[in-house]
This record gives C-alpha cells, structure tokens and sequence, in this order.
C-alpha cells in the first residue's frame, strides 16, 4: 500500500516556474514506476512525466524541455520541476505510482495522490 500527497502548486505568472512534489509513504517506494499526470476542467485526465525506478524519465510532447521529473527514493520523495509555464498548463496536477505496462496510461497506476492545483495567469 502506498498513500501520495502533493503538494507544491499554487499561481503563477507565464514563463515562471514551479516544483511540485510528492511524497509517499509505504515501503516500497522505491519498486514503483512514479508518474504525474493532469487534469484541466472539462479535459480528461492527461500523462506529463513517469519515471522508472532508476530514473529513466518519459516526458509528454508538450512539457518536453521546460519540465523535469525526479526522484529521491532515500525519501520517498517525487519532483516535477515546472519552468516556461504557460496558460495551458493550468491542472489539477496529480501523483501517481504503480506497475504500468505503457507509462503513459493512467490505467495502469494503482496509487494516486489527491492533486494539487496549479494556475498560470496570462
């Protein structure tokens, strides 16, 4: 069993930056693919970024470049560094972790974190 808590959204301007994070309590943190995914009013639930458990990383088109997942499995922790933010980026932003056989499917992750909101202003 694995609980996720994010944390770190809030407003922002276009072009600024934000870190999201996520932390995880159970003990096999380190054995999950982590994935954070988003959801906009209106939208399905979209892929960003996964990373493996040695930190092979897996990026959505449109976040490649200006975003950067990683992981710190000493602390049960995942990190989703957003810069160049733009409108469209404005989500529920959740965490996620499971077993997936694509890492981009939503179906195929077990955990998820209640979201945290991120808001970018034009």
């Amino acid at each position: 069993q694995v609980q996720l808590v994010e944390s770190g959204g809030g407003l922002v301007q276009s072009g600024g930056s934000l870190r999201l994070s996520c932390t995880a309590s159970g003990r096999s943190f380190s054995r999950y693919v982590m994935g954070w995914f988003r959801q906009a009013p209106g939208k399905e639930r979209e892929f960003v970024a996964s990373i493996s458990r040695r930190s092979s990383t897996y990026y959505s088109d449109f976040v490649k470049g200006r975003f950067t997942i990683f992981r710190d499995n000493a602390t049960a922790m995942v990190y989703l560094q957003m810069n160049s933010l733009k409108p469209e980026d404005t989500a529920l932003y959740y965490c996620a972790a499971g077993h997936p056989s694509t890492d981009s499917d939503a179906k195929d992750y077990v955990y998820w974190g209640q979201g945290t909101q991120v808001t970018v202003s034009s």
